[in-house]
């Protein structure tokens, strides 16, 4: 059968349907602020949602959801799509468990994430400090749902199961791209190194939720994206977040092309046709947009299950 092309055709301008980021930057002022204030008083971890600028920062931090960025922001590998420095880190940070316990009070934050960049220079790539990150929220606010949205560990179970026994709610690994696409946005990274962590996130802590996300418009298939679709269900992966690829920098790899708002409405439904339980998918859906919808939703559906029973 004839693959579907995707049409390469670049456009230097931003089309029609993502001329609304306006608003939402000018929306995003009152959080900038804050955070601005609260600094003044305390030592606030870095932040990607300022750090990718993107777009929906506003309205996650509205619902008391805010990303941090953790051990440092230097990565080891060099993606063609990241706009992450490339280069030697600094070691982690012993405080940061700490700053990060103060900013959640600070802020009134009920969901955080937690992410990183690669830190292939650590014997464990992070593991620790993950777990030891994800403790210090628990205890000190056992009612704050904690996602990490964690690397590869160059596919070390023990570092992944280090991470889980730690009790996140969530588990996210991107698979960011389809696997021919690899090489060059995903340098130093392997699609079934990816699979395997989170096939191995289920077997290890199967009550957990797990995570993964697809940048669109780098030059991927249609039916690459339906074989990616069919790997996440076999994975019982339970959330699927898909989103436009906006270039970070002039470094980084061009937009081959922009999907409209339909096509996304499209790509969600072959997404759900393959039983994928929650899809989040729009132009500018990120990772962690809209992170704690999942628990309201799930919930709303135990509260209805109570209910029933209850009722008879």
């Amino acid at each position: 059968m004839e693959k579907t092309k995707i049409e390469t055709k670049r456009s230097k301008r931003l089309p029609s349907w993502f001329r609304d980021l306006g608003s939402k930057r000018k929306a995003t002022s009152s959080l900038n602020n804050q955070l601005k204030e609260t600094r003044k008083l305390q030592d606030i971890p870095a932040s990607i949602c300022e750090e990718a600028k993107c777009p929906n920062r506003s309205e996650c931090f509205a619902k008391g959801v805010l990303t941090f960025m953790i051990l440092g922001t230097t990565c080891t590998r060099n993606c063609g799509f990241c706009s992450v420095a490339h280069g030697t880190p600094l070691p982690p940070d012993k405080n940061e468990a700490s700053k990060i316990v103060a900013s959640i009070e600070a802020l009134n934050l009920k969901f955080v994430v937690l992410t990183s960049p690669n830190r292939d220079d650590l014997p464990d790539g992070g593991a620790a400090h993950y777990a030891y990150i994800i403790q210090a929220i628990h205890h000190k606010f056992p009612k704050v749902k904690v996602e990490v949205l964690i690397p590869d560990f160059q596919g070390r179970i023990n570092d992944l199961k280090t991470v889980l026994d730690a009790k996140p709610d969530v588990l996210n690994h991107n698979l960011e791209t389809v696997p021919s696409l690899y090489t060059t946005v995903r340098r130093g990274s392997l699609y079934q190194r990816s699979l395997d962590v989170l096939r191995n996130s289920k077997i290890i802590a199967p009550d957990i939720l797990t995570k993964t996300g697809i940048m669109m418009g780098l030059g991927e298939e249609r039916e690459e994206l339906i074989e990616i679709f069919k790997d996440i269900n076999k994975l019982d992966v339970d959330i699927l977040t898909m989103g436009q690829y906006l270039k970070p920098d002039k470094e980084s790899l061009e937009v081959v092309r922009y999907y409209s708002p339909e096509e996304f409405d499209t790509l969600k439904s072959l997404a759900e046709s393959e039983n994928i339980r929650y899809v989040f998918s729009g132009p500018l859906v990120r990772s962690s947009y809209l992170a704690d919808s999942v628990f309201e939703d799930i919930e709303s559906k135990d509260l209805k299950s109570c209910l029933k029973k209850s009722l008879g």
